[in-house]
Formats: structure tokens, sequence, C-alpha cells
């Protein structure tokens, strides 16, 4: 918005040059969304507690820690990150660009999906929530129209990693291949939102790698130098991008061990859907399964763990998805999140350098 009303007055106010800039306006949008969950958070925390008296369910059958030190707290915290993500983007970025509505729509959709889900879970205090199938249904329907949005814009194509300028049109594929990305993501960030700080600080270092892929990609001096396919107007959702940071390290202040909130299906879901929708707009979801490793990995150990037990009547893993596994192993719940951590910094700077890889 801001952009939109002073961008336009900077050839007659020099010092408004700073809002064309998208590494200036990426900035404030990180401080901005930051200050914002600083400022509203202990409301936010305090009117979920008034409305959620047990607050999040607990599982039975997870780790019997999580019954005696989590119980209690409340859930629906991702609203705190869907506030100061909302009001930092439309404050910094162009509103005039469908890319960033494209975002947006799936974002605030899926955080929607996420809080029909959390609300059931806490009036009926049952973990069920939204049966699975009208879950995926309406993630599909999200998904779909905005890929289809996309797809009409950027030609319904997939980038082919480690060859230069190469894409694969994918035609009547397109639409069904995004909503897999998007829908995909966000439930594989939601399957690893189940410690403090476990799946908040993977989406900010995946988040900000992506918001680097959209201002290379966005610029076509850049995305030529790398041999990446050039997204013309895809590099203002690096404000996007940093919004987003801002928001989760601002929820993080909130959610660091003994955690004060949770923030439920109604974060996960929407950040999941976020970032599945940056790999679609930027044309980089080889990439995302790179970055975004540890959210496959957690995913991967949950089919697998689904599929022996059918099939043989054994467990691979001691509990799934797999952070579980290792809590069940004994391992203290910070080495697992902070290791978790590292593994994401490693992945994510593993794909950024298959950029330069052509």
């Amino acid at each position: 918005m801001l952009y939109n009303l002073l961008a336009p007055l900077a050839s007659d106010y020099g010092f408004l040059n700073l809002f064309r800039y998208l590494t200036f306006r990426t900035g404030a949008a990180v401080l901005t969304a930051l200050f914002i969950c600083f400022v509203m958070g202990p409301s936010i925390i305090r009117w979920l507690k008034s409305k959620q008296k047990k607050g999040q369910p607990i599982r039975t059958d997870g780790p019997e820690s999580h019954i005696i030190s989590k119980a209690g707290t409340p859930t629906m915290g991702g609203f705190m990150i869907l506030l100061g993500l909302g009001i930092s983007t439309f404050l910094w970025s162009d509103l005039s660009n469908p890319y960033v509505w494209a975002v947006i729509v799936v974002t605030v959709g899926f955080g929607l999906i996420g809080f029909a889900d959390d609300y059931l879970k806490v009036t009926k205090v049952s973990p069920d929530g939204v049966p699975g199938k009208l879950k995926l249904l309406a993630e599909a329907v999200i998904a779909g129209a905005v890929a289809w949005w996309v797809g009409d814009l950027g030609g319904g194509t997939l980038a082919v990693p480690f060859m230069k300028e190469t894409a694969i049109p994918l035609g009547y594929f397109y639409v069904p291949f995004a909503i897999f990305v998007i829908a995909g993501a966000g439930n594989a960030v939601n399957l690893t939102d189940g410690l403090d700080g476990l799946a908040t600080v993977p989406v900010i270092i995946a988040v900000g790698a992506f918001g680097f892929i959209a201002y290379m990609v966005g610029n076509a001096v850049y995305a030529q130098y790398l041999g990446i396919l050039h997204v013309p107007g895809s590099g203002e959702l690096t404000i996007f991008c940093g919004a987003l940071i801002g928001a989760c390290l601002g929820f993080l202040w909130f959610n660091a061990p003994p955690a004060m909130v949770f923030m439920g299906d109604t974060g996960s879901l929407a950040l999941g859907g976020a970032l599945g929708t940056l790999a679609v707009i930027t044309k980089h979801e080889v990439a995302l399964v790179i970055i975004g490793g540890l959210f496959v990995l957690e995913t991967v150990s949950v089919i697998v763990q689904v599929a022996s037990f059918k099939l043989t009547g054994k467990r691979v893993f001691r509990m799934a998805p797999l952070h579980h596994h290792y809590e069940k192993k004994g391992w203290a719940e910070p080495t697992i999140v902070i290791r978790f951590w590292i593994i994401a910094v490693v992945l994510a700077l593993i794909g950024l350098a298959t950029l330069k890889l052509r």
C-alpha cells in the first residue's frame, strides 16, 4: 500500500525512492511484522487462554512428557503470524502484483482450514478435528484455483533443475502438480509442528531461501547469469517472505520452550501452503524438496510407518513423525529441535547451491 501511494511521488521527493527498492521494503516488512507480533502477542495469548479452558488436546498415544508439560497450552497462535504477515504485506508490497495476491489467497485459505480444524479440536476436546478427506478437498480447491491462475500467468511449466533456462510444458497436468506441491507442503509443515519451535525456525530458513530465489528469478539480469527461468514480477514476493520471516520470529518469542502458545493448524497449514506457493510461482518446485527436506523427512516417516504397519503389522519407527521417534529414544526436546534446525540450515544451503549448478 505504501509502495502504491508513495513510489509515484519519488520523482518529486527524492527520498521516496527508497520505496522502489525491494531490499528496503523487505527489511521494513520484517521489522513491521516482528513489531506487530511483539505488541499484539501477549493480548492474543491471553484472549486464546480465556477461550480455551483446556488448551490444545494432547495425544494420549504420544510421548508421556507431553501430557504433563504441554497440557493447557492454548493453540491457534497461528493467528498471530497471519496478523503480522497480513498487515506488513499490505503495507510494504506492490498490491497490483498478481503473485502477491496468489500467495496471500493460499496462506489465508489454508489458515482458515487450519482454524476450523483447531476450533473443532478445542471445542470438542478431541484430537480429530476436520475429517482428513474434507480437509484435503478444501486444500485442493484453494490450491487448484491459485495454480490455474498462476499457470495462466506463467505458462504452466516445470523448470528442469541443473539445466539452463529449460522448462517442460505440463499442460493439463500443471494444476494437479501444483496442487500436490502446495497441499503437500502445507501438510508436511503441519506434521513437523510437534515440538516447541520445531516447525517455526525451519520455515523461517526455507522462506528466507525462497525469498532469495524470488529475488533472483524476478531479476532478468540475475536470472540470466544463473541460467534459471526469469519470472517477471516474482521479485515482489521477497516482501511477502520478509513479512513472513518477521511474523515467525515474533511468534517464536512466545513459542520458545516452554511454549506459551502453539501455532496449531491455523499456523502450520498456512505456513506450508505459503511455502509451496512460493515454490510454484518461482518455478523451483524441485528445489523445495531439498530446501524443505526436513518437512519431507517428517512426512516420509509417517508414510513409511503407516505402510509398514498395514503390510507387515510392524512399525519401522518407535513413533511417527520422526521427531517423536527420537523422543521415544530418550532424546531431550531441545536436543531434537536444535539438531533438526541444523539439518534445515544445511539442506537450505544445499538447495541454494543448486541455483549455480547448471
